[in-house]
C-alpha cells in the first residue's frame, strides 16, 4: 500500500509528491489543504512542493499568500519564493510580497524580492517598494531590489533616479546590479548619462564594465557626454569612455577623431583601447589610424597594424599600406603586416604577390609569418607555391615548419610538392616532420 500525501509531506519526500501529481492532477486539492496542517513539516512541504509544481499551482496563490503570515518565519519565506516560482499567475500576491519588503527577517525580505522580479508585472505599488528596498542596510537586498527593478523593464522607469543614486552604493554588487537594471529599464536611460559615465572612475573593474555596456546600449544618446569623458583628467575615466564609443561602432567623423587624439595619449594603455575601439568601428577609421602611424613608437605601429588584420574584409583599404609596412621598417613590424594580410583573408593577386616577396625577408619572424599567411588564403595562393616550396629548405626549422602547413593548406597534388614535403619527414625537428606529414595527409601524398 502507497503512503499518503501526508505520510510524504511529513517524511520530506517532496519528489514523490510531485510525481504523485504528475500521476494524478486531482491530489492538488489536498496538497493545498495541508497548507493548513497543524504539523509544521507538512505546511513547509507542502509550500516546497507546490512552488516546485510552479504554474501548475496557479489556484493555490490565494492559500500561499495565507502562508505569508504563517507564525513560522521559514515556511513564510517558503511561500514567498513558491509564489515566484508560480510566475505571472501569481500577481494578486504582489500587494503581499511588496509588504515582505520590510520584514524583519533578511531571508524574507530577499525572497519577496526575487519572487517579485519572478513574477514580473510593474505595479505601481511593486516598483514603489523595491525602490524604497534599495535602501536597505543590507546589501544583498539592495542588490535583489535592483536586478528585479531591472527585470521589471520599461515599466519601472520611475525607478531610474534611485538606481542612478544606486550606483554611488558603498558596494560593489550593488552598484553593478543598479547599472544593469538602468540598461535594461531603457525608458529614461538617458538621464543616467551622466552619472554613468561618472561610475567609470569607480575602483571596481565590474561597475566599469557594466557602465560601458550599459552606455552603448543607450547609443548616440550618450555620445556627447562620453566625448567630454575622453579628455577626463583620470586615464580610466578615458579609457572607459573610449571603450563605450567603440562599442557603439559609431562612424561620426568627430567621434572618430576625438578616440584618435587620444594615439597620442601619454597612458599607453589609453593608446591600445584608442586603436582597438578605431579597430571596432572598422572601415571608417582606417585614415585615422594610418595619420597617427608615423608618429607611432614600435608597439603603437604594431598594434595599429594588428587592427587592419583584426578588420578582416573590411580592412580591405588598409592593404596597400601593409603592403608597404610589409618591405621596410623594424622586423617586428613587417612581421605584423605579413601576419594581418592573412588575417584579413583577402586573396588579391597583390597581396599574395607582396607576402611571396617577404618569404626572402633576412628576418626569420617576417619569412615564418608570410608563409603562415599564404597558407591562410587557401587555394587561392595557388601561384605562391613555388616559393613555397623553395622555403621548405630554409635553414630555420620555423620557416620550414609554416611552409609546409601552407602548402597542406593550398592543397595542391603536384608530384614535386608531394616529393620535396616527404624529404622534410625525417626533418631533425619534430614539428617540422609532424608539419610534413600532416601537409602530405591534407594533398593525400603517402
Amino acid at each position: 500500500m502507497s503512503a499518503s500525501l501526508e505520510d510524504l509531506l511529513r517524511d520530506a519526500k517532496v519528489e514523490m509528491v510531485i510525481a504523485r501529481f504528475e500521476k494524478d492532477p486531482s491530489v492538488m486539492k489536498e496538497l493545498i489543504g495541508h497548507l493548513n496542517s497543524q504539523i509544521r513539516s507538512i505546511r513547509f512541504n507542502a509550500t516546497l512542493a507546490l512552488g516546485e509544481l510552479g504554474a501548475d499551482s496557479s489556484e493555490a496563490v490565494s492559500d500561499l499568500v495565507s502562508c505569508l503570515e504563517d507564525d513560522d518565519w521559514s515556511i513564510c519565506r517558503e511561500a514567498a519564493k513558491s509564489l515566484g516560482k508560480i510566475g505571472q499567475s501569481a500577481v494578486d500576491a504582489i500587494p503581499n510580497l511588496t509588504g515582505l519588503l520590510t520584514d524583519k527577517e533578511v531571508s524574507i525580505r530577499k525572497a519577496a524580492a526575487i519572487s517579485l522580479g519572478s513574477i514580473g508585472v510593474a505595479s505601481e505599488e511593486a516598483v514603489s517598494g523595491l525602490v524604497a528596498a534599495l535602501k536597505d542596510q543590507d546589501e544583498e537586498i539592495r542588490t535583489e531590489a535592483a536586478r528585479t527593478l531591472g527585470k521589471l523593464g520599461a515599466n519601472a522607469h520611475k525607478a531610474i533616479p534611485s538606481l542612478i543614486e544606486c550606483l554611488r552604493d558603498i558596494d560593489w554588487t550593488v552598484r553593478t546590479a543598479a547599472a544593469q537594471a538602468i540598461k535594461e529599464i531603457g525608458q529614461g536611460s538617458v538621464e543616467a548619462i551622466p552619472t554613468l559615465v561618472m561610475t567609470l572612475e569607480d575602483n571596481d573593474w565590474r561597475v566599469r564594465h557594466r557602465s560601458i555596456e550599459t552606455l552603448a546600449e543607450i547609443g548616440d544618446e550618450a555620445i556627447p557626454e562620453l566625448l567630454k569623458a575622453v579628455d577626463h583628467d583620470n586615464y580610466v575615466v578615458r579609457k572607459g569612455a573610449i571603450e563605450a564609443l567603440g562599442e557603439m561602432k559609431a562612424i561620426d567623423k568627430g567621434v572618430i577623431a576625438s578616440i584618435a587624439s587620444r594615439l597620442k595619449d601619454g597612458v599607453e594603455s589609453v593608446r591600445g583601447k584608442s586603436v582597438d575601439a578605431l579597430r571596432s568601428i572598422g572601415q571608417d577609421a582606417i585614415p585615422a589610424l594610418v595619420q597617427s602611424y608615423e608618429m607611432a613608437n614600435t608597439k603603437m605601429k604594431v598594434l595599429i597594424i594588428s587592427s587592419f588584420g583584426r578588420m578582416g574584409a573590411e580592412g580591405l583599404d588598409a592593404i596597400p599600406f601593409l603592403k608597404g609596412e610589409l618591405s621596410k621598417g623594424d622586423k617586428t613590424v613587417r612581421a605584423e603586416a605579413a601576419r594581418s594580410l592573412g588575417k584579413m583573408g583577402i586573396s588579391e593577386r597583390d597581396v599574395v604577390s607582396a607576402l611571396v616577396s617577404s618569404l626572402a625577408d633576412d628576418k626569420v619572424i617576417v619569412r615564418r609569418e608570410s608563409a603562415l599567411s599564404l597558407g591562410k588564403l587557401g587555394q587561392d595562393a595557388s601561384d605562391a607555391v613555388p616559393h613555397i616550396l623553395r622555403a621548405l629548405s630554409d635553414e630555420e626549422p620555423d620557416v620550414r615548419w609554416r611552409a609546409s602547413e601552407a602548402l597542406g593548406r593550398i592543397g595542391t597534388g603536384d608530384p614535386k610538392v608531394i616529393a620535396e614535403l616527404e624529404t622534410l619527414l625525417h626533418d631533425e625537428f619534430d614539428y617540422v616532420s609532424e608539419a610534413a606529414q600532416e601537409a602530405l595527409d591534407l594533398i593525400g601524398g603517402d
